[in-house]
This record gives C-alpha cells, sequence and structure tokens, in this order.
C-alpha cells in the first residue's frame, strides 16, 4: 500500500505485480454453503467483481479510520481519494466503468452491497478473524491486544458486526470512543518524523 501511494512508477509496478501473482493462487470452490453461495460455487481473486468489493472497502474503511484518528475530510477531499486511487482496482482487473471516482458513486455501491444478499461471513472467515483480532503475540501484551480488537470491531459496519457474532453494546461503544479520543491526542502530539511513514514524508 505504501508503494501504490507513495512509490515511483518502478516501485508501483513491483507492488502490482506482487499483488497479481498472489491472485493468480487464490481459487478454488467453497467447500461449504456460504450465504446465498451453494458448496462448490468457484471463487477467484481476479474475479473484477471482487477487486471492486476490496476497493470499496478500502474507498470506506480509510477515509473513516483518518476521520476517526486524525481530522475530518471534505467531500471534496473524498472525492480527489476515489479519484486518484482509482487506477489501482483497475491495474487489479476491476471493470473501468465499475470503478467509482466519486464518493457519492461509491457510497451508492457500498449501500448497494450491504443491502444485497451477496455479503455473508463462512467458517473459513470466523477462523481468519480469530487471527486478526487475536494474534499470537496479543498474549504478551494484554492491554494493546484489547485496544487492537476493540479500535478494529468497533470500526466495522454494524451489520458485518452482526455477520462474524461479534458482540457490542453500549460499553463497548463507549470504551471503542474513549480509546479512539486517546489515540487522536497522541497523534495531533506526534512530530511528523514520528506520525508519517518515511515514504509519506518523501
Amino acid at each position: 500500500m505504501l508503494a501504490l501511494s507513495f512509490g515511483t512508477d518502478a516501485e508501483r509496478e513491483h507492488a502490482l505485480h506482487g499483488i497479481r501473482t498472489i491472485h493468480t493462487r487464490v481459487n478454488g470452490q467453497l467447500r461449504e454453503s456460504v450465504g446465498m453461495f451453494p458448496a462448490g460455487s468457484a471463487y477467484s481473486a481476479e474475479d473484477p467483481a471482487l477487486v471492486l468489493w476490496v476497493h470499496l472497502t478500502l474507498l470506506e474503511s480509510i477515509p473513516l479510520a483518518y476521520e476517526l484518528f486524525v481530522g475530518p475530510l471534505s467531500d471534496r477531499e473524498r472525492d480527489s481519494y476515489c479519484a486518484e486511487s482509482a487506477w489501482v482496482a483497475i491495474a487489479l482487473g476491476a471493470r473501468p466503468a465499475d470503478v467509482p471516482v466519486t464518493w457519492a458513486h461509491a457510497s451508492d455501491q457500498l449501500a448497494r452491497m450491504y443491502a444485497s444478499d451477496v455479503l455473508a461471513v463462512g467458517r473459513q472467515a470466523h477462523e481468519l478473524s480469530i487471527a486478526v483480532l487475536a494474534p499470537r503475540f496479543s498474549r504478551l501484551l494484554p492491554p494493546l491486544a484489547s485496544w487492537n480488537r476493540l479500535v478494529a470491531v468497533g470500526l466495522l459496519p454494524a451489520q458485518i458486526r452482526r455477520e462474524y457474532r461479534l458482540a457490542w453494546n453500549d460499553i463497548d461503544q463507549r470504551r471503542f470512543e474513549r480509546i479512539v479520543a486517546r489515540l487522536k491526542r497522541v497523534r495531533r502530539s506526534l512530530p511528523d518524523a514520528v506520525a508519517l511513514w518515511p515514504e509519506a514524508r518523501r
């Protein structure tokens, strides 16, 4: 992501090549039914619709995290982000006509996806969520592990939390808001040499 956002032409192409290479290996058939998809349904990371969905999740989550931890974004900045990042989705195989270049278009596509029956969480996705929410190192750093889990779950749309059967209540929401406020204060106090990736500073 750093190479795609801030790299030279050569660094961006190298990153794209690496992603495409991984995509060629991610394919197969569902071993069990998941939501509307019966067992045996084919999947491929090179599917333009799946490439687009991953892109849409980034268009949603990155501005969300920025606004929570850094500061507000204008509609114009959101539009710029959509327009400037569209090339990545296209380079990875999304259909150009489907890739949004405005936030309004991206929001409409996200809303339609959330309202559809397409999104579903199966057994394998549950297993992967455990690796994200409770990584092996977490036992060594209990407070940070707790924050990691709370922030990760708190950033999810409520619908997706329900799909993963992740508990969330008013107490969790208040804890999430307190942690976000603390992290935002810490971020504001850091100099750019610490707060920004070296690639971004370049």
